[in-house]
């Protein structure tokens, strides 16, 4: 969709972590700086090593100014000449596709600098380049991923819930990072309920949704077949589905999952409601991988990421797209706006009706 001249800006600039130095996280910072006016983005600064970044622009030939501030106010000035970067205490070491667990420490900063200052309201958002949980994991790192560390740093009683938000279709799964037998099994209608009831506010606070209508998947092949292709879905999908409907909220289904999200079926939806991880990532990247956004729902703050991983296999060589940061970073701008001004919709990623 494209970008209106009119949209709402924020005052603050947007927080970008490094992510894991060895990935491509620095190269598509470096080329999202690149395209900051061709894509009308909002003045952001990188908690990164000023150094680092600029010896990868050098190396990839890239005229980036890179520009070391002490403050984030200081970032708006700065962005339209150079890419604002806050400077990291922890050091990083090695060389893009090449993993080093030393690194852990500045990753790690970064993700908390980054909380840290949009929780004070020097930052607007808070917008994730790609981590590797491996490394983490070798340094103690004891959570699954982003999410759940962001939650535990937000100090969240409810877990946060993940959409997949692209320029056609979002899609929030139920159960996320389970093998798919361990998915079924552990589905709950408490659990869909959380996450439709989460999604509702989202779509209504950061969407400019007012009226959020959604569509929940069922589990097993035409939804159960009245049973005789699983009881999962009336058993646990429907009662949640009444119950979200009980709480005021426009859910259908559940819904046979291949029929959701052919083009007519998209548009009596602001949202889809899946039920294990790949029935929500397929048909959304299918659709728009390059510009798919990770969001966080549920957290006090606005937190989007792309939609990828570190790529080291591509690292360095400046071949890596940096389509979904650009989009990330857009999204994160038009949340923290609509935050700010509800009663105005989000910009990017508002479903065409």
């Amino acid at each position: 969709m494209e970008r209106p001249a009119t949209a709402p800006r924020i005052p603050e600039p947007l927080a970008l972590t490094a992510g894991e130095p060895a990935g491509i996280g620095g190269e598509i910072t470096l080329q999202a700086w690149l395209a900051r006016l061709e894509s009308k983005l909002a003045p952001f600064f990188v908690l990164d090593d000023p150094a680092r970044l600029r010896r990868l622009a050098e190396a990839l030939g890239w005229p980036v100014e890179v520009r070391a501030i002490a403050d984030p106010a200081e970032a708006v000035e700065v962005f339209e000449r150079a890419l604002p970067v806050l400077a990291l205490t922890s050091p990083i070491a090695g060389d893009p596709g090449r993993l080093d667990a030393a690194n852990a420490g500045a990753v790690l900063e970064s993700i908390r600098q980054a909380v840290a200052l949009t929780q004070a309201q020097r930052a607007a958002a808070v917008v994730t380049n790609p981590i590797h949980k491996a490394i983490l994991y070798e340094a103690g790192f004891r959570h699954p991923g982003h999410t759940e560390y962001l939650a535990e740093l937000a100090g969240l009683a409810e877990a946060p819930v993940m959409m997949l938000a692209g320029p056609s279709l979002r899609v929030v799964p139920v159960t996320v990072h389970l093998p798919l037998r361990e998915a079924i099994a552990s589905l709950t209608a408490r659990d869909i309920l959380h996450a439709g009831q989460v999604t509702a506010r989202a779509l209504r606070r950061d969407f400019g949704v007012a009226a959020p209508r959604i569509a929940v998947a069922g589990l097993n092949p035409h939804a159960g077949e009245c049973g005789s292709l699983g009881r999962e879905d009336a058993e646990v999908i429907a009662p949640a589905v009444e119950a979200l409907r009980r709480d005021g909220i426009d859910a259908s289904g559940p819904l046979p999952a291949d029929g959701m999200f052919h083009e007519a079926a998209r548009r009596r939806y602001d949202a889809a409601l899946c039920m294990y991880h790949d029935q929500a990532l397929i048909p959304v990247k299918a659709l728009d991988f390059d510009r798919t956004v990770n969001v966080t729902l549920g957290l006090p703050f606005v937190r989007t990421s792309p939609d990828h991983g570190t790529a080291l296999d591509i690292a360095g060589s400046g071949r890596a797209s940096p389509k979904s940061l650009i989009s990330a970073l857009r999204l994160a701008e038009d949340m923290a706006a609509a935050r700010s001004t509800p009663a105005q919709p989000s910009a990017a990623y508002t479903k065409e009706r």
